[in-house]
């Protein structure tokens, strides 16, 4: 068997500029689609999208699919970290004891009512292994800053509170290859095409 490879695309800028969306349903800008397409112009032969439910990830991701006739899969455990009651907030809406307190520990400090990290962290990895599982040659999965960090950090071996020292800004496409068992996929590249 060759060796497999998934490219990891975040989203492009979404409507209202920088937010906790998490689950806000926000869909891309103009910006938004035109970051995306440019990371997207080098084809390397996708054959299939797997993609967040959200429309700033599903609306390029069916686009795309649809453009090269490839399969599209909508898989919910993409879905970024719920935020709670920072959905749709920007930074400076939050309480800044409350914003130092979650940057200080991502792991340990969930937004109020937001999604706890391992419990975030182990619907992405379910879904990871999903992906890496089925036997696909070239798989693109457009998501979130934060399920790329996930994703990253486990490849990378790094602690979880370290993930947040990834940056992933939008249209960032990471490319990872993964190999035969019981080899471990690796990162190749990360960051703008």
């Amino acid at each position: 068997m060759q060796d497999r490879f998934v490219d990891l695309l975040r989203h492009g800028e979404a409507q209202g500029g920088a937010r906790f969306r998490g689950g806000h349903d926000d869909p891309l800008s103009a910006e938004g689609w035109d970051q995306m397409t440019r990371a997207t112009a080098v084809n390397p032969d996708w054959t299939r999208v797997v993609c967040s439910p959200s429309r700033r990830c599903s609306a390029f991701a069916q686009r795309l699919a649809e453009s090269n006739k490839i399969p599209l899969v909508i898989l919910s455990g993409l879905r970024e970290r719920g935020f709670g009651a920072w959905e749709g907030m920007a930074a400076h809406q939050i309480p800044a004891e409350e914003l130092t307190r979650f940057w200080d520990d991502p792991v340990g400090y969930a937004p109020p009512g937001g999604e706890p990290f391992e419990i975030f962290r182990e619907r992405v990895m379910a879904t990871w292994r999903q992906v890496c599982d089925e036997c696909e040659p070239f798989t693109l999965a457009v998501t979130h800053g934060g399920v790329i960090r996930v994703v990253l950090a486990e490849v990378l071996r790094m602690p979880s509170e370290a993930s947040l020292l990834i940056e992933v800004p939008p249209a960032c496409l990471s490319r990872l290859r993964v190999p035969e068992s019981p080899g471990r996929p690796s990162l190749m590249r990360h960051g703008p095409p």
